[in-house]
């Protein structure tokens, strides 16, 4: 009887000793293994879900060749592979076009839809015509005061007053003492709340200067003339990635000592702030803005969940200086950052 149980407890020792090593090699490889599997699967467009195959259309105010709004789209089509998604994309940076985009989706039937609110007056029309018709809509980027009011699920940015207020403050550490703020796009509700957000925390001066963000030649000329009849603006706010180079080219040409900050963040800027031809960039994290909101209409449609209780999911501001450049470099060269 002894032997029988020395048996099985050698026998017990020599199964501990297999399993043990099994799963010694599991926590060694698996998690490895899982995270290989994910990228196979995001490579070859595969989904990480099994619900139907829904279309969402995002439609927002951009004009063409807008860095900015490349990265939103990066967001959310890597959002829309993984959650089955059929997704859609159209923009028009004139307010009745946009609105003719969105009647052209929910007359398509779309499942849910992702919009912009720049020029509010000209959308609301049409969002209420979406949810009307049962569409789900989410807003991103501009519009969170009338995002609820218009019948939205919820907004997905940062809060534009915010973020002015955020470079108000991130002048002053700077010394700065007159600023002036470019706001690219006419009408656009969120540029003028960037630039009154500026205003109220500054200690200094600011001054906006209007420029056809259409014409890049404009917009630098625009900046130099007003750096070289007034030397005393030692600061020069952009309001996207795309023109901060344009003021970094008028600030050499008039032989202004401004320091150049900007809105948003894409490969250039980094750049620019790692070898100091720019000051600072206010980051609000566009891809993070694509991305949660086909997520956040996929799970609505799959779990009626919401996001915000009524109040806007922030996505920034978040102040990048030169310190910070360098660690997300490899990000604004792939396009999510």
């Amino acid at each position: 009887m002894a032997t029988v149980r020395t048996g099985v407890r050698a026998l017990g020792v020599v199964l501990a000793a297999v399993l043990g090593a099994s799963l010694m090699g599991c926590s060694a490889t698996g998690g490895k293994r899982a995270e290989d599997a994910r990228k196979a699967a995001a490579a070859q467009g595969r989904a990480a879900v099994n619900t139907p195959k829904w279309t969402f259309a995002m439609v927002t105010h951009s004009g063409d060749g807008d860095t900015f709004w490349d990265i939103v789209q990066n967001g959310a089509k890597q959002a829309a592979v993984k959650d089955n998604i059929n997704f859609l994309y159209a923009h028009s940076d004139e307010g009745q076009q946009q609105a003719q985009l969105v009647d052209s989706y929910i007359d398509k039937k779309v499942d849910g839809l992702i919009v912009t609110l720049a020029k509010p007056d000209a959308m609301k029309a049409a969002v209420a015509k979406a949810v009307k018709a049962g569409i789900p809509v989410i807003t991103v980027n501009s519009g969170s005061e009338q995002s609820q009011a218009f019948g939205a699920l919820t907004h997905i940015g940062q809060d534009e007053a915010v973020a002015g207020e955020a470079v108000g403050d991130e002048l002053d550490k700077r010394g700065r003492k007159k600023a002036l703020c470019i706001l690219h796009e006419q009408g656009n509700v969120g540029h003028e709340q960037r630039c009154d957000g500026v205003k109220k925390t500054f200690g200094g001066d600011v001054q906006n200067l209007y420029v056809d963000g259409t014409n890049m030649p404009d917009v630098q000329a625009s900046i130099e003339a007003k750096l070289q009849t007034d030397r005393t603006i030692d600061a020069v706010v952009t309001l996207g990635a795309p023109f901060a180079d344009a003021a970094v080219q008028a600030k050499k040409t008039a032989g202004s000592k401004a320091e150049i900050d900007t809105f948003d963040l894409n490969a250039k800027v980094a750049s620019g702030l790692r070898g100091g031809s720019l000051g600072f960039a206010v980051d609000q994290q566009p891809y993070l803005q694509g991305y949660e909101a086909v997520d956040l209409l996929w799970l609505y449609r799959y779990n009626a969940d919401v996001l915000g209780g009524g109040k806007p999911v922030l996505t920034g501001p978040q102040i990048i200086t030169e310190k910070d450049a360098g660690k997300l470099a490899e990000y604004t060269e792939r396009g999510t950052r």
